[in-house]
């Protein structure tokens, strides 16, 4: 049988954090131009595949804050849930096991088609 972990509260809400932290970040570069700066677009098919880019209007300043905040407050929950007092109590493959099911407490437990509830 798996062992189970009792996290503390605060890892588990800094952990969730995290992972919506990562989310809103990845969506806002998906949205944002290609480059930070202005640049013109340009082709280039002389290496191993065909390499495209349109002109990028670069990012607002409003743009780049966003993302320098989202990363810094990034930066801040990972050092916190990776140097978290918990992981002490810990070690070796069980420090490692846990660390790996913290990441995924927030995903929904798999449903039991054998199960007819």
């Amino acid at each position: 049988m798996a062992t189970t972990y009792d996290f503390p509260s605060d890892l588990l809400a800094g952990q969730e954090e995290l992972h919506q932290v990562r989310a809103e970040l990845s969506a806002l570069l998906k949205r944002l131009p290609w480059s930070v700066e202005p640049v013109n677009g340009f082709s280039d098919d002389n290496g191993w595949r065909k390499v495209e880019r349109p002109a990028s209007p670069g990012w607002t300043a409003d743009e780049q804050a966003e993302v320098e905040k989202l990363r810094r407050r990034e930066r801040e929950l990972a050092v916190f849930v990776s140097t978290h007092r918990y992981w002490t109590e810990l070690t070796g493959p069980d420090r490692m096991r846990a660390r790996s099911e913290l990441k995924h407490t927030h995903e929904a437990p798999p449903e039991n088609p054998a199960d007819p509830s």
